[in-house]
This record gives structure tokens, C-alpha cells and sequence, in this order.
């Protein structure tokens, strides 16, 4: 039977031995493989890929997320998503959103058949993170299809006003954020794709904001099943993207939708992707970092 994947996303991209230290404590209890960490300075974020089965992931994602509360403070500020940049600087607080320490969990399914256990490992890992003290609010198919970005919005002062006021309430774990680690987002969903893609000059972040709009879900060349923000990084602007049908809609769709309005310098993937969404990829566009071998599911994972 093929394994369950997690991916968490941890709120911490620029100290390397510390998202060491969190990768490590993912599998720390053996039975878990790390399959890939992907650190993002400018985002502040780490993307942890793990693959286990049904009874392992869930224990995994708990030691995970208890390291993690040891080692990030969302408390300091970071919440803020958007700066006023000077020319080539970093963003202090990073341009991903997040409302928690170890923010988003996701327990991925390959099958239809995995579905069930994809559900349930997800449940039992939402309970023993709420058990550090940590409120976990389910996301997707295990919310009647609540978005991360509903919960997201305005940051983690946000959340804690609406839990404060009794307009969310948790599914699991205390009634209030976690002091230093904030919440957690868990859900089960199948693979999707978060992949960027980097502006050539003279494009703008107010450019990379109009074309996010313009080909998210529901904007006015929408594509569907596609999240996109657009973001000032110390390179340039760039859209920032979740593709949540990546069999139906390719890498190279995505790319040709966004060259229609600007040219592309570079493509980053983050984590691991199916082998049909790089099917077809256009060989001009570079892809730094991209391995077939460790970032193809299926290579990764030898089916």
C-alpha cells in the first residue's frame, strides 16, 4: 500500500540548524521518512515533507510541532504579511501568511482509496497537537470546506480576536492561541503543487498582486483550483502559488497564464509535485533546485 504524505509548514526559514533540529524531530520516533525540507528565507517559512503510514504520521507531526513550540514565537510581530520595502531588502517578517508556529498540517492522500485514512490520521494529529496546547482548527474537506485563508486573514492578532469574541471556536485543544506558538490549520486534502514564480524586470510587486488576481480562482482569467498572492522578495516581485488540481491544471498552464502579463525570470517549486504537473514544463523558464529524482512523487517514493 503506498504511504501517507504530511506536509507541515513551519513559521521559520532563516535559522538553518533550528529548522534542522524540527525536521529531525519529525522522525525522531523512527517509522517516518523525510522526504524533503524546503527553507525559505524570504517567506520565513520551511516546508517538511514526510511520508509514514496510518498510526505513524500523526505521533510524527505531534514531535514535530512540540520542537517547533520550543523554537519560533509568532508573538514578536510576524504576523504582518506586508512591508514597505527599500530596493533589494529582506522582508523582516516574511511574505507568507501564517497564524501559527507549525501553521499549516496537511495529511495528503495518493489514492482515492487512502481517502478514509488520510481523514482519519489527520484527525488523530489535529487532537495530540491540540494536546500541547495548541487550538487546531480543521481546514477543507474536514470543515465543510473552510479555507486556510478564511483563517488566515489578518494574521494571528486576527484569529485571536474572533476566538476571543466567540466567532471561532476550535476543533481541537484550548480556546485561546498558544502564547509564542499561535494555531494550527490541519487538513486532508490530495497532492497539490506550491510553486512560485519570479518577475523579470521592470515588474513590480503591484504588478505581481495584479496578475495573482487576475489568475487566481475566480479572478478575471481565473484558472481553477489556483491560490495566488503576489509578494516583494529581495530578488523581485513574485507570484506566490498553490495549484489544488495540478493533474488538471499543469505547471506549464500556470506559467503560460502568467507570462501572458509579464515575463518570467525563474520558477521555484516548494516540496515535492506529481509527476503530470512538470509534465511538459517550458525548457526556458529555470527551475533551480529541481531534482526529478527527490522532488518527483513518484521517484521519491520508487511507484
Amino acid at each position: 500500500m503506498n504511504p501517507l504524505l504530511a506536509v507541515p509548514n513551519v513559521s521559520e526559514g532563516r535559522d538553518h540548524p533550528g529548522v534542522v533540529a524540527i525536521a529531525a524531530a519529525f522522525t525522531s520516533g523512527g517509522g517516518v521518512r523525510l522526504l524533503d525540507v524546503h527553507r525559505d528565507a524570504d517567506h520565513h517559512r520551511a516546508v517538511v515533507t514526510l511520508a509514514g503510514g496510518p498510526g505513524e504520521l500523526a505521533q510524527a507531526l505531534m514531535r514535530g510541532t512540540a520542537e517547533a513550540l520550543q523554537r519560533i514565537d509568532i508573538g514578536d510581530g510576524r504576523d504582518r504579511s506586508r512591508e514597505t520595502l527599500a530596493p533589494g531588502e529582506r522582508p523582516r517578517f516574511g511574505q507568507h501568511p501564517h497564524v501559527g508556529a507549525v501553521d499549516v498540517v496537511p495529511v495528503v492522500h495518493l489514492t482515492a482509496a487512502q481517502r478514509g485514512a488520510a481523514c482519519a490520521e489527520a484527525l488523530v494529529a489535529a487532537e495530540e497537537i491540540g494536546a500541547l496546547g495548541v487550538p487546531v482548527f480543521l481546514y477543507g474537506e474536514l470543515a465543510g470546506s473552510r479555507t486556510r485563508a478564511e483563517l488566515r486573514r489578518g494574521g494571528i492578532k486576527a484569529l485571536a480576536a474572533r476566538m476571543l469574541a466567540g466567532e471561532l471556536r476550535p476543533d481541537f485543544g484550548p480556546s485561546a492561541p498558544h502564547p509564542t506558538g499561535g494555531a494550527a490549520l490541519v487538513g486532508a486534502r490530495p497532492p497539490l503543487v506550491a510553486f512560485n514564480l519570479e518577475l523579470a524586470p521592470p515588474a513590480t510587486v503591484e504588478d505581481a498582486r495584479r496578475i495573482a488576481a487576475l489568475i487566481r480562482e475566480g479572478g478575471e482569467h481565473g484558472l481553477p483550483g489556483v491560490r495566488a498572492i503576489g509578494v516583494a522578495l529581495q530578488r523581485g516581485p513574485q507570484v506566490s502559488l498553490n495549484i489544488e488540481r495540478p493533474t488538471e491544471v499543469p505547471l506549464r498552464t500556470v506559467v503560460s497564464a502568467v507570462r501572458a502579463h509579464a515575463a518570467v525570470a525563474r520558477a521555484e517549486l516548494v516540496g515535492l509535485a506529481p509527476a503530470a504537473a512538470l509534465e511538459g514544463f517550458p525548457a526556458d523558464v529555470p527551475l533551480p533546485g529541481f531534482d526529478p529524482v527527490r522532488h518527483l512523487i513518484e521517484n521519491a517514493l520508487k511507484l
